[in-house]
């Protein structure tokens, strides 16, 4: 075979090619095809899709955790110290209860000034005296925790109340209109009290739901389905732990996170955390992963650690700093 030949032919076929390539590229852009029966159409490239919405509220910067090793942010320093209370009440079921209350440095000198809430939800096995006990192995020192970031001006003077949900807490999600104990006992007694008691601002832009391990079940199945008592939910350590109830988790919850205005419920965006070797990390990913694929609106933290009190301690110092935004309450 002539080599000239052969290459000649080589450089037709490709500049045909090119040719057809330029005129199908020139055409103007044609109907997109139909999709297959039953399959939605994907979007071409060009097309605009829907842009997501910002919160209501602006996006806060996550402070960095601290170190798992350090102390000192809770650590009793020398700045103003507020002061933890003790309230007893009866419970609409009629069941004697007992919770913790912390109180912000000078509130008894603030004459009418009015304060957030955090209700802050303690783990399986434990009570509401944990989150103030100062033993570094078995407690929370949130009161300390509060005194040193409120003295650093990074965080919002607040009430923070530390009630024993061992007896209501489940690890079933309950259906929005069912609300379950927990439920019934925030709505009926924890909230009325506090807020006849207490000086708050009783609206629920100042209500904020935090809680460890079985804590973090109190914050889903009390918190999600009533956005119309709290804007803040904080998950620490906490997932579904069989298939059975987390299908139960998306099938209770699905049509509060299809609603389009769900999101904007939040002032600050839902907030899951746990230890790369926390129990709970697996089942708390399974649960993050539906809250995202309905695009519910969420910071997710990883840390160093487990499922112990050196990581919770740690969430609430991160989150209380990103608590009860300065925007227009909604």
């Amino acid at each position: 075979m002539n080599p000239s030949r052969c290459m000649n032919g080589i450089v037709f076929a490709a500049a045909a090619a090119f040719l057809a390539a330029s005129t199908l590229a020139a055409q103007p852009p044609g109907p997109p095809p139909a999709p297959a029966e039953g399959k939605p159409a994907l979007p071409r490239a060009g097309m605009m899709r829907e842009m997501p919405k910002p919160g209501v509220c602006p996006l806060p910067i996550l402070p960095a955790l601290p170190a798992r090793e350090d102390a000192a942010f809770y650590a009793e320093a020398n700045v103003p110290h507020g002061k933890v209370e003790q309230v007893t009440y009866k419970n609409y079921a009629g069941a004697e209860k007992r919770l913790h209350v912390y109180l912000p440095p000078g509130y008894d000198r603030s004459g009418n000034a009015r304060y957030p809430v955090l209700y802050l939800n303690h783990g399986g096995g434990d009570d509401d005296s944990k989150w103030t006990s100062t033993d570094p192995k078995s407690g929370g020192a949130a009161h300390l925790i509060l005194d040193n970031l409120i003295a650093a001006g990074k965080a919002k003077p607040m009430i923070v109340v530390m009630p024993n949900t061992r007896t209501c807490a489940s690890g079933t999600p309950s259906a929005p209109g069912n609300d379950d104990a927990c439920t019934q006992e925030y709505v009926k007694d924890i909230i009325p009290l506090i807020d006849g008691r207490y000086r708050t601002r009783a609206d629920r832009a100042s209500r904020a739901l935090a809680g460890l391990s079985m804590g973090g079940f109190v914050v889903m199945h009390t918190g999600l389905p009533r956005m119309d008592i709290f804007s803040e939910l904080y998950v620490y350590s906490s997932g579904h732990t069989t298939p059975e109830t987390q299908k139960a988790f998306e099938e209770n919850y699905q049509s509060l996170f299809k609603d389009p205005s769900y999101n904007d419920r939040f002032r600050v965006p839902l907030y899951f955390a746990a230890g790369e070797s926390d129990i709970a990390l697996k089942n708390c990913q399974k649960i993050l992963a539906i809250v995202n694929n309905y695009g519910v609106r969420n910071f997710w933290v990883l840390s160093s650690g487990g499922h112990d009190w050196p990581n919770w301690r740690r969430y609430l110092h991160q989150t209380a700093q990103i608590m009860f935004p300065d925007c227009p309450a909604k």
